[in-house]
């Protein structure tokens, strides 16, 4: 295995030479399809660091991207990390609060990005294509143990924390899936999530070991999904947070089953539906379990039929062990690959790591053959009285009513109870946000669920504001000084007192 993510493009140029390597698609609107060989993007992204070691940028510097689904940005990421410095993944759907935290946070000493970007980005701003041109410059080699990435986490709550994330961590991390998943020298890999977030990155990097395609769509579509896997000829890939069940409500296609994949990877497949998932689009689904901090730390056979609906996550890869501290406890993570800490908070970080366990905030309960189960987040939790409310477990029925596309639950404090429930929907096309509607869908959650754990006002919202990992952040819900009860919240649960 190469020692460095450097040291990974540069033996797939040698080995795979002019075999496809990236494959950016674009749509419409956008600029036209784009294919880069193994040669070409060790070859320009060579150049970019020599453009960047031009412009002063020196080891150990931080340098932000702050690029669409594009092939600047894998470019750019392995031309910072060729330049020896630390790359910092922007969301360009950042704006100033969360831009500014991120930029000053890392100390960034520049942001690579377009023209489109630029205006909103303070400090220096390197325009990607005028580094296009750079001539190739020494710069020293970088070690494993150097940090590649300042990784901010996508948390629900707060303002995110840098993960460092060393060249050891990314590359442990891509060849653990690639054992698990058998890499082939015929697959074809695809991908829908923002690049500024990890999965495109470990996903590059299976691409790099196995000689294989990436293909990289412009941004995830439910209703395009399957469409852009058959045209491409997709064997692998990804989904998580809510694309699973986007793309389940999606209506029933002739082709559904039209298709190479071979694999699809999720975190978080719902139980109910796994089995649904697989024998409308005919590929197994196999969970993998992880985080930004820690890589992957469970991970699911893919010839594990027996475990299909059950809502296990697999076993822990070698170099990893994973425990609970209770039979239903908490989930916690040892060995490698595992980030070096939270940049700039020492004690986050050893809260994080007490005990000399890495403590992943999700609860978990073990099954008969030693597979772990999700069960749910520890601070992801409405507290009704004496009585604790999983928002997944809440959420996941909710989003059960034929008129609800995602849902939301959220704590707001009430001077009786401490917490009540407060759901937060956004409904299928077709459907009204009435006071009928609200009733419908609570109705349905109470002949699923206890009492208590039925929300006590529901509001409707036309879309969600996501994290980079498609989650729901629902820090964007709960607005200082605003009267959750108050409209356009709809009082559902009369009883509440």
């Amino acid at each position: 295995m190469s020692d460095t993510i450097p040291d990974l493009m540069r033996h797939a140029a040698r080995t795979y030479g002019e075999r496809e390597f990236l494959c950016f698609p674009g749509h419409s609107g956008s600029a036209s399809p784009v294919s880069l060989t193994f040669a070409e993007a060790d070859e320009r992204s060579d150049r970019l660091a020599g453009a960047l070691i031009g412009h002063g940028v020196r080891p150990g510097d931080r340098v932000a991207v702050m690029l669409d689904n594009e092939p600047g940005w894998p470019l750019s990421w392995l031309g910072v990390l060729k330049a020896g410095a630390v790359t910092v993944p922007v969301n360009v759907r950042y704006r100033a609060a969360d831009l500014e935290h991120v930029l000053r946070d890392s100390g960034a000493v520049a942001t690579v990005t377009t023209a489109g970007h630029a205006a909103q980005v303070p400090g220096v701003v390197h325009l990607r294509d005028a580094l296009a041109d750079g001539v190739p410059r020494p710069a020293p080699p970088a070690r494993p143990q150097d940090v590649a990435n300042f990784q901010y986490t996508s948390g629900t709550t707060g303002f995110p924390k840098a993960c460092m994330l060393t060249h050891d961590y990314w590359l442990r991390s891509a060849q653990v899936v690639a054992d698990q998943i058998g890499l082939r020298d015929d697959d074809v890999l695809m991908i829908a999530q923002a690049y500024s977030y990890m999965d495109p990155q470990w996903v590059t990097l299976l691409s790099l070991i196995g000689g294989v395609p990436l293909v990289v769509l412009p941004r995830f579509s439910a209703s395009g999904f399957w469409a852009s896997a058959r045209e491409h000829g997709a064997t692998l890939t990804y989904v998580l947070g809510t694309m699973p069940l986007l793309l389940h409500k999606q209506p029933p296609h002739p082709h559904d089953r039209d298709h190479r994949m071979r694999l699809v990877l999720c975190s978080g497949i719902q139980p109910d539906l796994h089995r649904t998932f697989e024998e409308r689009w005919g590929a197994p689904w196999r969970e993998l379990y992880g985080s930004t901090e820690s890589g992957p730390d469970l991970l699911m056979p893919i010839d594990a039929v027996e475990t299909v609906g059950t809502g296990a996550m697999g076993l822990a890869p070698p170099g990893k062990e994973v425990e609970l501290d209770a039979e239903t406890g908490e989930i916690l993570v040892r060995g490698a690959p595992m980030m070096t800490g939270y940049w700039n908070h020492p004690e986050a970080t050893a809260h994080a790591f007490r005990g000399g366990w890495y403590h992943t905030g999700d609860l978990g309960l073990r099954d008969d053959r030693g597979h772990i189960r999700h069960a749910g987040r520890i601070k992801d939790m409405v507290r009704r009285g004496g009585e604790n409310i999983s928002c997944a477990e809440v959420e996941s029925v909710l989003v059960g009513h034929p008129a609800v596309m995602s849902a939301a639950l959220v704590p707001i404090p009430d001077e009786l109870w401490g917490e009540l429930p407060k759901a937060f929907l956004q409904l299928r096309p077709g459907h009204a946000a009435t006071r009928d509607t609200a009733m419908s869908v609570i109705e349905h959650a109470g002949r699923r669920l206890a009492r208590f754990k039925i929300p006590a006002y529901v509001e409707f919202v036309e879309e969600f504001t996501l994290t980079p990992s498609a989650r729901i952040e629902k820090r964007h819900l709960l607005h200082p000084g605003r009267d959750q009860r108050a409209a356009p919240a709809i009082q559902v649960d009369k009883e509440q007192r």
